[in-house]
């Protein structure tokens, strides 16, 4: 009776921090609910906001995406990217030849496509989960489309900040994982598939297996969606509530799209607004943080690693862009 008594009251504390989590968060909900309701203008310019980005522009960029990488895990395209380009990224990322894979995704296709294909590998056992936390750290980024059209072309309205923009926003996850890679590998040279992959023969493709595909991809398409409008309303209340120095600087980082325009007019000299926006893009802002957080659920892979990986990383890449300018 009084082993059962202790053992019951070392598992009180961490109840009453779960109930302390749970009314916090509560409050919040509330606080937000009563926003809303004497905020109605906001809600909904917000949510159309949120919902004309996701329609227009990451629907028909990302969900294409999507469905083709779902069909290349399931139809043995796989097979065909690790053996094309597994051993050269392999080399330079310490990667394994499934790994190839991710890392591609991630440095082409944007948020939250990395994320997303490290753990479809993770979840179907084609890499390790130290594997996936590594390829998480420096693989979910901004794909080069959206820096050359957005940011470039669009936002900055410089083309001769073509090349070294691209040049930082894809070296610098690069540079990252040679730091990032000590603490996944833990005296290792490089990680390995697992070996039950090696020998592993997929099924036949056919619509049963596209459909599965597609509702997959569906259903992460909407939850991207709806991140995306929920941020939008954030800082269309936050927007409503007036000016505020504090709030000028963390609206930006709620949302990278709304977030960079906010920075290039608050800050429309290079020296300021250039190093920041390239942080803002390097880090993708809260909202990509949420997504992320939404494709690697039940991998147990740690999004708070990830946080702080690409705070670091947001760092360097703002270092780099304010040298780049001065010099």
């Amino acid at each position: 009776m009084k082993l059962f008594q202790k053992q019951l009251h070392a598992q009180t504390p961490p109840l009453k921090r779960s109930g302390s989590v749970q009314y916090t968060t509560g409050i919040m909900a509330v606080v937000l609910f009563a926003a809303m309701l004497f905020s109605p203008h906001a809600v909904f310019s917000g949510a159309e906001e949120g919902l004309l980005l996701w329609f227009q522009i990451i629907f028909p960029t990302l969900f294409p995406f999507m469905l083709i990488s779902s069909l290349m895990l399931e139809g043995g395209g796989l097979r065909i990217i690790a053996g094309i380009f597994g051993k050269a990224l392999g080399k330079i990322f310490a990667t394994s030849r499934n790994g190839a894979f991710a890392v591609l995704c991630g440095f082409l296709c944007g948020y939250p496509m990395g994320a997303r294909v490290t753990a479809d590998l993770v979840r179907s056992g084609r890499i390790t989960k130290e594997e996936g936390g590594y390829l998480l750290s420096f693989c979910n980024n901004t794909s080069p489309v959206f820096i050359m059209n957005f940011i470039v072309w669009k936002t900055l309205g410089r083309e001769d900040l073509m090349l070294p923009t691209i040049a930082i926003l894809m070296s610098v996850p690069m540079l990252t994982s040679f730091l990032f890679r000590r603490y996944y590998l833990k005296g290792k040279k490089a990680f390995f598939s697992p070996e039950e992959d090696m020998d592993r023969t997929h099924g036949r493709l056919n619509f049963s297996v596209f459909d599965r595909c597609m509702m997959n991809s569906f259903e992460g398409i909407v939850k991207v969606g709806g991140y995306i409008i929920f941020f939008s309303i954030l800082i269309a209340l936050f927007d409503g509530a007036g000016s505020n120095r504090l709030l000028a600087v963390l609206l930006p980082s709620l949302e990278i799209t709304n977030g960079i325009l906010r920075i290039h007019q608050a800050f429309p000299g290079l020296s300021e607004g250039y190093p920041l926006i390239l942080g803002l893009t390097t880090f993708g802002g809260f909202c990509s943080l949420a997504q992320t957080q939404c494709m690697i659920e039940g991998t147990g892979l740690p999004v708070s690693a990830y946080f702080m990986q690409k705070l670091t990383a947001a760092g360097a890449a703002s270092l780099l862009a304010y040298l780049y300018i001065i010099l």
